[in-house]
């Protein structure tokens, strides 16, 4: 149930949106293309497995840790509706 100037479901849209967007910004952020034999941070060697594992790996496991932490923002959907920005 919606009040104010949103519609029903308004509040589940909103939501779904914002899932929606963290996945693409996820697919978009995949590495792509050949893998390196050694990470482009610290040059650690990255193991075979994780090579094969991940197509395209540029990073070891800790230098990729370390940029996923500093990465994350807040999960909300920043392009939300017009009508919940007039509330």
């Amino acid at each position: 149930m919606a009040g104010g100037w949103a519609h029903d479901g308004a509040v589940q849209d909103q939501i779904d949106a914002t899932v929606d967007s963290e996945v693409e910004r996820a697919k978009n952020s995949m590495p792509k293309g050949e893998s390196l034999s050694h990470c482009e941070e610290c040059d650690a060697v990255i193991p075979e497995p994780r090579r094969k594992a991940i197509a395209g790996v540029r990073l070891c496991i800790q230098c990729q840790s370390k940029q996923e932490k500093k990465g994350h923002s807040a999960l909300f959907n920043r392009a939300g509706s017009k009508d919940s920005q007039l509330r």
